[in-house]
């Protein structure tokens, strides 16, 4: 008599900044087929380095890869943050070297807002506050934050992630992860993390590569 199938899980934890990321996940794992832990972090008046602190005291175990999305407006904001974020991208490649469980860093740049914006088709590079309230319908920048249904809003119609990789793949990013995927025994590897610190003050993101790894 031959073995039953092992079902492989695809469980991911996913360490993210705020509410709208959160939001979005959230509701994103409901209507997919995969596994995602959330573990929501608060960076205020720790920066970088409270991601960093949570992500140590985190199992290595039970997960196929970690996903780690920050935003770049508080790099951009606060120069003495460089360190810390610094220290942040080294522990991923450690991580990554090591060959255990890939660490991929996801920098939204400026913010998750224009990744947002980046879902909908007209959206050409306006302003994000104004494009989120005449397009979208969101009387305010905090009250778009607080939506729970973010993900429905964002995916829906015409909108939708798809199109948010369609605008970003290919192009220049300030962090770029290197990466493989062995779909048939869901392995998941690393081989390099860049940094461009040239495209710092350039919009955009590697959020393509969430989406490319859970979405098989």
């Amino acid at each position: 008599m031959s073995r039953p199938e092992r079902k492989l899980q695809k469980r991911f934890v996913v360490f993210c900044e705020g509410d709208t990321e959160y939001n979005y996940i959230d509701k994103m794992r409901k209507r997919q087929d995969v596994q995602i832990a959330l573990k929501p972090i608060n960076m205020h008046g720790g920066g970088y380095s409270n991601f960093l602190k949570k992500i140590k005291t985190e199992s290595q175990k039970n997960c196929l890869a970690k996903f780690i999305i920050v935003d770049a407006d508080r790099l951009i904001k606060h120069y003495e943050e460089k360190d810390s974020f610094l220290q942040l991208v080294e522990y991923c490649r450690l991580q990554n070297k090591k060959g255990t469980i890939p660490h991929f860093l996801i920098v939204n740049n400026p913010d998750f807002e224009y990744v947002a914006c980046l879902h909908v088709p007209e959206y050409k590079g306006q302003e994000v506050t104004r494009f989120l309230q005449t397009v979208l319908g969101f009387q305010s920048l905090e009250q778009f934050k607080k939506n729970t249904e973010v993900y429905k809003c964002l995916n829906n119609g015409e909108r939708s992630y798809q199109v948010l990789i369609q605008k970003i793949q290919g192009k220049d990013k300030f962090v770029k992860n290197t990466y493989s995927v062995k779909k048939k025994n869901f392995e998941i590897a690393i081989s390099r993390t860049d940094v461009t610190w040239e495209l710092l003050d350039c919009k955009g993101s590697n959020m393509e590569e969430f989406f490319n790894v859970i979405d098989w």
